[in-house]
């Protein structure tokens, strides 16, 4: 017969084991995934969340863009298990357009649109019948409308919400003259035009700083263009892309938002 003493430390031991063998087993299980990203600025965001990532046990692919219309098909398509780069505003009006079976599924940043230019250095110095970009995608397009109008160079007709077009443009008292461009290709075209409304990762991706180089810019606070992490909706309960919520949502990354970009970059949950 085996002493007692013996059956209960050869029991502990393989409860440890048991322990140390589930916990590993779980890091594992949380396996592998590919990130949509747009390359810049979100980028480098992604890269601090896939270390956090890493220390769950989660291994995460970065898959880089440098046009935002790419993103949601590839996603759609089954090429990524997720995406990190768009606010609601946009997918909303990607899905009216294209049918996507995307959701939203956890905050991760948010960065204010703004008005840059290289011929002026104020809002007071446009010309009458200045040339000024805007994104020609909607959801983009109406933010710089309304950016536009919150700082009195043009009025919007009533009731237009977040997707104004340019026919609502109700009053344009110095007649600019809009130019509606890829959202990618408006800082390269500053010497074409006297002014461009920009998205923060393009404008900081062109060296442009949005905290001292640009003549308007959104407020930070209780701004609805906050960005998320996106997937399809069957996978949006997977146990894994709740633990690359986790990651970008952590202290590390909020951290590092501050420290790199100093308030040009925030987060958003």
């Amino acid at each position: 017969m085996s002493h007692p003493v013996k059956h209960r430390l050869r029991l502990v031991g393989l409860v440890a084991l048991l322990g140390l063998s589930l916990s590993v087993g779980a890091a594992q299980a949380a396996g592998k995934i590919k990130l949509g990203v747009m390359a810049g600025g979100e980028e480098e965001v992604a890269e601090v969340a896939k270390k956090v990532a890493a220390g769950q046990g989660l291994e995460v692919q970065l898959v880089t863009f440098q046009d935002y219309a790419l993103v949601n098909a590839a996603l759609e398509a089954g090429d990524l298990d997720a995406n990190a780069f768009q606010h609601k505003p946009y997918l909303d009006a990607q899905i009216a357009a294209r049918g996507y079976h995307i959701v939203p599924i956890g905050f991760t940043i948010v960065e204010p649109i703004g008005l840059y230019a290289k011929k002026v250095k104020s809002l007071d110095q446009l010309p009458k019948g200045a040339k000024i970009g805007i994104p020609n995608d909607p959801s983009n397009g109406g933010r710089a409308i309304n950016l536009l109008a919150a700082n009195k160079l043009i009025a919007v007709a009533p009731g237009k919400g977040l997707l104004p077009s340019l026919a609502d443009v109700a009053d344009n008292p110095r007649g600019f003259k809009f130019i509606e461009l890829d959202a990618a290709q408006l800082p390269r075209s500053l010497d074409d035009l006297d002014a461009a409304v920009i998205n923060t990762d393009y404008a900081i991706g062109a060296g442009l700083d949005p905290r001292t180089g640009s003549l308007a810019i959104e407020p930070r606070q209780n701004n609805p263009y906050g960005n998320f992490i996106a997937t399809r909706e069957k996978d949006k309960d997977r146990a894994d892309l709740k633990i690359l919520v986790a990651a970008y949502q952590s202290k590390e990354v909020a951290a590092f938002l501050d420290q790199r970009f100093k308030g040009a970059i925030l987060p958003a949950w």
